[in-house]
């Protein structure tokens, strides 16, 4: 197990900005201390899925104001139970246990967090689900 839990830490990048001091939230330390180095870690592979969740669903994103594309990808996270589920395992198979345990004390509040900066990080690379060449029309 120590190497497993060596392993997961060592890989996950750094956040300078992720401060954890006396007198914060639990959820909030727990929130710089993991979630944001974890979620910074899984960035492409959520690209990749969320690339994958508009093919699944017909590429309708693709025809979509930049408004509306804000609003389908808050759609799909918070109202698609199965892809949130699916966001929400990317991110917890990368917890150790210990981290683990304390998730499970606080999952409600904890994946609400999740979920928003997944969001915020999809919203924020937009411009990276563009319509591939070959489904695109002349």
């Amino acid at each position: 197990m120590a190497s497993r839990f060596n392993n997961l830490l060592s890989i996950r990048p750094q956040i300078l900005s992720a401060k954890v001091y006396d007198g914060i939230s639990a959820e909030e330390a727990f929130q710089n201390k993991t979630l944001r180095p974890v979620i910074k870690l899984q960035h492409d592979l959520f690209i990749a899925v969320f690339k994958n969740y508009i093919v699944k669903h017909k590429n309708v994103f693709f025809d979509l104001s930049l408004e509306e594309k804000i609003v389908y990808i808050t759609n799909a996270i918070q109202k698609d139970i199965k892809f949130r589920n699916s966001l929400k395992g990317i991110i917890i198979g990368q917890f150790t246990v210990d981290e683990y345990e304390l998730y499970l004390h606080n999952s409600s509040a904890l994946n609400k967090r999740m979920m928003n900066i997944v969001k915020e990080r999809l919203i924020h690379s937009i411009q990276l689900f563009v319509q591939p060449k070959t489904l695109q029309t002349l």
